[in-house]
């Protein structure tokens, strides 16, 4: 495997390729890897002739300074993990090779981009809007691969590319959790030992909240859900919504999607934790 740093050594490097009529697969990410981005990885290994990982954490898509500055950054390790999954190329750019002048373009995908993830961080999905569209006019995959743990952002992606008619695949991939169920996670190592600990009550909570939905209202499991959180040790919501898949808009009753989802948002000491289940 190979890093590359700009622009014009990754096309460079990929034109050949494309020459020769093989397939690019793009995973883009934020770095900080673990096993939920490995299984991305893999499966454009095994899907494409070419796998890029682009490695770069995204100033535009924080609304918190201070979230920017605590993302975890870990190139050797990352390097290592995309090695041993036999990627291609990790696009590894500077800021400045990613906005060599500001972004001023305004990406809106109503109501899909402002519900939840939207409402609750203003902005965010234009900045992921604005870096991913860059790395697709960079690459020019014909897939791109992307975690249903974001899940909102994967709507909003396969949004983007209807709107500007970018002839790619978005393939989403399932969650992958730790063994006791808790959503991998980059900032998951942000958090303490008894943070951690405290943090496995977010999946065991959506985890009964599908069973308990089987035989109560919408309300009453959104209920269910607030009322457990709240219990719980360290933990603090910021948002659950039982939503339909396709639009991501709030339901009211179950018969009123055959793709019902539940979202959730919730603090872990000052770490922010997001996970989604489906009903």
């Amino acid at each position: 495997m190979e890093l590359v740093y700009t622009i014009a050594d990754l096309q460079a490097r990929l034109s050949q390729w494309v020459k020769q009529g093989k397939t690019v697969g793009l995973v883009p990410t934020m770095g900080a890897l673990h096993e939920g981005h490995a299984s991305l990885v893999c499966r454009s290994v095994a899907e494409n002739d070419v796998t890029v990982v682009s490695v770069f954490v995204n100033p535009t898509q924080f609304n918190d300074p201070s979230d920017l500055a605590k993302y975890p950054r870990t190139l050797d390790a990352d390097s290592a993990l995309l090695e041993a999954c036999r990627a291609t190329l990790a696009f590894v750019p500077s800021v400045v090779e990613m906005y060599p002048t500001p972004d001023t373009r305004r990406f809106s995908y109503a109501p899909i981009d402002t519900v939840m993830e939207g409402k609750y961080r203003p902005g965010h999905f234009n900045g992921v809007c604005q870096i991913v569209s860059k790395l697709f006019d960079a690459v020019h995959p014909d897939r791109a691969y992307f975690g249903e743990k974001d899940f909102q952002q994967l709507a909003v992606i396969r949004a983007m590319v209807k709107q500007l008619d970018y002839p790619i695949e978005i393939v989403g991939c399932p969650i992958v959790r730790e063994v006791d169920g808790l959503a991998m996670s980059s900032r998951n190592a942000r958090l303490s030992p008894e943070e951690r600990e405290n943090a496995l009550r977010i999946s065991q909570t959506l985890f009964e909240s599908r069973t308990f939905a089987a035989s109560h209202t919408v309300s009453q499991t959104c209920r269910f859900v607030e009322d457990a959180v709240a219990a719980a040790p360290g933990l603090r919501l910021e948002y659950f919504e039982l939503v339909d898949g396709d639009t991501l808009q709030p339901i009211a009753n179950r018969r009123d999607t055959s793709y019902a989802v539940g979202c959730i948002a919730v603090f872990c000491g000052d770490v922010r934790l997001i996970d989604n289940i489906k009903y």
